[in-house]
């Protein structure tokens, strides 16, 4: 199968050494290497059953892509490669949709954050490339994933669960439940927000996890990756995700709940780097809302994730009994322990 795609791509497959590569959990990932010489690529195949219409995000990174070389030819992009009938996205029946880029040389990806300054340059790298965009007709994107971040339509969700979920989840999670129910006033924050002109609808990436910027040899961040989720929307939707995935030395995943914490020099960090890719871009009220960006990413994957769990875990699925009442509980935490520090981050803006 890999062997038809690479040739498509015009690649003599008995000259490539082919391996799996990165940490990503919905696309699969290969790094293709030339024997004959020292060039490499990276090939993907897109999960359609999460990206419905894989052409959309083609679609997108093309139109980005054009615009940045029409508009900001210095900034770089890692554009993808063509087939020999010059498409940039290759489909096989049974076998799904693929796409290859080159790899850039001298770059690599962190899926672990290490220090505040990688923060401080993945937030400027995501803030530079909405900015750089900031021209770009925005209602020209196609949207891959409808409603991803819509905070309004998760707690209707969550609501919804409430009426419809396992019984026994529901009476084991009452605690959890309550508290999320009492934290509503976050969604007619975002509700409010949505209707305020100062916010501006933008290009944003809406997947804003360390692992997607490139860095160079010195952990200076070269670009954005994994462009998939590209669409229109806000900014808190990329600020707010990297505060949810970046604050806390623990993932989401961490079942021992004493070891989340908010630190304060990553919020900082975040905040400063983004700002400083942005430029003049942010409204004042756009500033004044870096700590409610992360409130509102955390509230939406604790409701997400317990939702989930009282539906018996239809969409994220489970590795172990629990596994998503641990997951929300886990967001829970992370947001009541950004609650507590709501005045001292405030005053970072």
């Amino acid at each position: 199968m890999l062997q038809k795609v690479l040739q498509n791509f015009g690649l003599d497959f008995s000259m490539l050494d082919v391996k799996p590569f990165g940490s990503g959990l919905i696309n699969n990932t290969w790094k293709i290497n030339q024997k004959n010489s020292s060039d490499a690529f990276i090939l993907q195949r897109i999960n359609h059953q999460v990206f419905k219409s894989p052409e959309d995000i083609a679609y997108n990174v093309r139109m980005i892509g054009d615009f940045l070389a029409a508009h900001h030819p210095d900034y770089f992009f890692v554009r993808n490669s063509c087939t020999l009938q010059g498409a940039d996205i290759y489909f096989i029946e049974e076998e799904g949709y693929f796409r290859l880029a080159p790899f850039v040389k001298g770059s690599h990806t962190v899926d672990v954050l290490q220090t505040p300054n990688q923060a401080f340059e993945a937030a400027k790298q995501f803030g530079r490339f909405t900015h750089l965009l900031d021209g770009f007709p925005v209602e020209q994107l196609k949207v891959t994933i409808p409603d991803f971040h819509n905070l309004s339509l998760r707690y209707q969700q969550f609501l919804h669960s409430l009426q419809s979920g396992n019984a026994q989840r529901l009476e084991d999670a009452r605690n959890e439940i309550q508290w999320l129910k009492e934290q509503d006033y976050i969604v007619k924050r975002f509700d409010e927000m949505k209707q305020n002109p100062a916010f501006k609808l933008r290009v944003t990436h809406h997947d804003t996890k360390i692992s997607n910027v490139l860095f160079d040899e010195n952990d200076l961040g070269i670009c954005v990756i994994d462009l998939d989720t590209v669409m229109p929307g806000y900014f808190i939707s990329d600020v707010g995700d990297m505060m949810r995935t970046c604050l806390s030395p623990v993932s989401e995943e961490e079942k021992d709940f004493s070891k989340i914490e908010i630190r304060p020099e990553y919020y900082e960090a975040i905040v400063r780097g983004y700002q400083q890719g942005m430029g003049d871009a942010l409204s004042p009220a756009e500033k004044s809302a870096f700590f409610d960006a992360g409130c509102y990413l955390m509230y939406m994957q604790a409701l997400r994730f317990i939702a989930d769990h009282l539906n018996n875990d239809q969409y994220y699925g489970a590795k172990y009994e629990g596994h998503n009442f641990v997951r929300g509980s886990n967001q829970i935490t992370l947001l009541k322990r950004l609650l507590e520090k709501e005045e001292e981050l405030r005053r970072v803006v």
